[in-house]
């Protein structure tokens, strides 16, 4: 790209508009000329998924998913009815990733492999605000909202006690799962779930920009940060922060099962991301003058960790609050991960934390 191109987009980019379009991309919506209330068209049986949608306290109204056509009153429907009275009904809350709608890419197979681990696990699933047919714009705060919808939804009007929920989120809906959880987990009295899975998070958006390539390809600010002055002035335009690297260590001290996975050759976010999320969760769970270095924890990871071969390997963190677990992987695509069996057994890990332990 010539240099006065580049220089053109960066300051495009200082615009919110147009940043939010680089960082959500949810008017990317991969499902073009679809019908994403029609999920026979992505394999499922009729009837196997119920679309419907749910009302933020603020007035958008979100396009949602229990993969168990539309639904205007999910309460009406046999799927809800058999999640809210089946006394071992477990439920998986499902934030998606940057681009696309709850029918787009490897979303409906990781969908299919989630469930099928056991008949009484359901699914709830979001298109956030601004994505796909939701109504809105996409903002760091405003998809959090709907992230608490659809918890409250769960807990209130389905009736699951949070500690038979699993939060399972993938990029962008890592930062979306860390903040819903950090939130619930600082009421009085506290909101735990049973665990939290999540597929290549990233320690926050500025740190993500510095070697994001959009579609693999455009930098963002890789060429910047070579200047690093230049770097911090432009970081202060970004708008949507998503601190998920500090809110995540602040909650490894409440939630008792934490699992980060990644494969090693992801191009969308590179795997250094779940080692620093890995290191700050592991810094939380020890006292301050005890706290490890990087290049520390990176040395007692090479003591400690579970090598699987090929399958890549396993580290597991026992502190106080409970277990973080971070698991590598040396195949499986940023979004072909997600419907892998190493998510389906992350998350029955997190539902029988204590048959693990």
């Amino acid at each position: 790209m010539p240099r006065r191109h580049y220089l053109t987009f960066l300051a495009l980019l200082t615009f919110p508009f147009l940043q939010d379009h680089v960082i959500y991309l949810h008017r990317v919506t991969l499902t073009w000329f679809q019908d994403v209330n029609v999920p026979e068209q992505w394999g499922f049986l009729r009837n196997q998924v119920t679309p419907f949608h749910l009302t933020t306290p603020d007035g958008e109204t979100l396009h949602a998913n229990e993969p168990a056509g539309l639904c205007h009153d999910i309460k009406d429907r046999l799927a809800f009815r058999l999640l809210k009275d089946h006394p071992d009904a477990q439920l998986v809350i499902y934030l998606h990733g940057a681009a696309g709608t709850l029918g787009s890419g490897w979303r409906p197979q990781s969908y299919r492999a989630i469930s099928a681990a056991a008949p009484s696990v359901h699914i709830l699933a979001i298109d956030y605000r601004g994505f796909g047919p939701s109504t809105g714009w996409p903002s760091e705060a405003g998809l959090l909202t709907d992230a608490l919808t659809l918890a409250n939804f769960a807990m209130n009007t389905a009736g699951i006690p949070p500690e038979r929920i699993v939060i399972f989120a993938q990029s962008l809906g890592t930062a979306v799962s860390i903040s819903l959880a950090h939130h619930l987990a600082l009421q009085s009295p506290p909101t735990l779930f049973a665990g939290i899975v999540l597929v290549a998070p990233f320690a926050d958006v500025e740190l993500l920009t510095e070697t994001y390539r959009i579609a693999g390809t455009i930098p963002l600010l890789s060429p910047v940060a070579y200047f690093p002055k230049s770097l911090a002035s432009f970081n202060r335009f970004i708008i949507s922060k998503w601190p998920s690297k500090d809110k995540f260590a602040a909650l490894i001290r409440h939630c008792e099962h934490l699992k980060l996975a990644q494969r090693e050759n992801d191009y969308d976010i590179p795997w250094m991301y779940s080692e620093i999320v890995f290191w700050h969760a592991v810094n939380a769970t020890r006292d301050r003058e005890a706290s490890l270095s990087f290049e520390e924890l990176e040395s007692e990871k090479e003591r400690q960790k579970l090598a699987l071969g090929a399958g890549g390997w396993e580290m597991e963190w026992r502190g106080r609050g409970g277990v973080v677990r971070e698991q590598i992987v040396k195949h499986g695509l940023h979004d072909r991960i997600m419907s892998y069996p190493i998510v389906s057994l992350a998350i029955a890990r997190a539902f029988h934390s204590q048959d693990w332990e």
